[in-house]
């Protein structure tokens, strides 16, 4: 619903943050908080995430990346629609600058299991970790993950590098 990137972009004035997101609950309640907040270096897309890294996002232009739970996609016969795929990384990894880091969490274990297989499979990313991180204080909490813990689920974090 947008509250984590209207977090970050608070504790980070001085960097340029754009919400990409085609639920548009989602969009509306993240505009209200750039509103509410005052938040001058936010800017909000509503589209397919892919499709905007085709077609308006220039090489090499992103310092950083944050994919906080995206849809899982539970069922295995779904599994081919989840969002962490070796296609979308290559081409994350062609509009992020050498030194940008590539963040996603997930609260399911399988989905963690499958974006580390992607991510290490991709020869420009370096893990910062040995498999996953402890999740950096840069992340906020989400309303839905605090629900989450509060109910005994795991997060995990991964946070990789380009070369």
């Amino acid at each position: 619903m947008g509250e984590t990137t209207a977090a970050i972009a608070r504790q980070h004035p001085e960097n340029d943050y754009l919400g990409i997101e085609v639920h548009t609950p989602g969009v509306g309640s993240l505009l209200k908080s750039i509103v509410a907040q005052e938040l001058k270096n936010v800017r909000v897309i509503q589209h397919d995430a892919v499709e905007v890294l085709q077609d308006m996002i220039a090489p090499a232009a992103l310092a950083g990346v944050h994919i906080f739970f995206p849809d899982p996609w539970p069922k295995k016969r779904h599994h081919k629609r989840r969002l962490i795929q070796p296609p979308l990384v290559a081409l994350l990894v062609s509009r992020m600058q050498a030194g940008a880091t590539l963040h996603v969490a997930t609260d399911w274990e399988d989905y963690a299991q499958q974006i580390l297989q992607v991510l290490s499979a991709e020869p420009a990313l370096r893990n910062t970790a040995e498999k996953f991180s402890a999740r950096p204080d840069s992340r906020p909490l989400t309303k839905f993950e605090s629900r989450g813990l509060r109910l005994g689920h795991r997060v995990w974090d991964l946070v990789f590098r380009k070369t």
